[in-house]
C-alpha cells in the first residue's frame, strides 16, 4: 500500500530564502520535508517548542552554520514551509526572538488566510 504524499506548499518569502541555502542543505532539507509530506518526521526535525501543536523545526548544523526550516502540519490538506533561515548566531540553540515573531505571524496570517 502506497502512502497518500501531503502537498508541500510554501509561504514565497520562505521559499526564497530556502533558495539561498547551500544546495547540501537544500537537498537534506528536501529530504526531510518529503518524510513530512508521507507522514513521518525526519531525525532532523523536532516540534517548535511555543507554537502550539504542529509546528515543527528541521535543525540542520552544516560545515560550522545552523539551518532552520519550519513547517506546518495542521494548516489544511497541505504541509505549510513557515520560514527559512540561516542561524548565524553561535550563542547555543535558541532561535532568535525576531525570528520567532516572524514566524508567528506568518502562522497567524496563514490560519486567517485558509482558516
Amino acid at each position: 500500500m502506497t502512502r497518500q504524499m501531503r502537498p508541500i506548499s510554501w509561504i514565497k518569502a520562505a521559499r526564497k530564502d530556502f533558495e539561498k541555502f547551500p544546495e547540501e542543505a537544500q537537498t537534506i532539507c528536501l529530504t526531510a520535508l518529503t518524510i513530512a509530506a508521507e507522514g513521518g518526521k525526519a531525525d532532523i526535525a523536532k516540534p517548535f517548542k511555543g507554537l502550539g501543536s504542529g509546528v515543527f523545526e528541521i535543525a540542520l548544523p552544516l560545515r560550522g552554520s545552523a539551518f532552520r526550516v519550519l513547517y506546518a502540519v495542521q494548516i489544511g490538506d497541505d504541509i505549510w514551509i513557515l520560514h527559512a533561515f540561516q542561524k548565524k548566531s553561535t550563542q547555543g540553540i535558541k532561535t532568535p526572538q525576531h525570528e520567532i515573531d516572524l514566524i508567528k505571524n506568518r502562522l497567524k496570517n496563514l490560519r486567517e488566510l485558509l482558516g
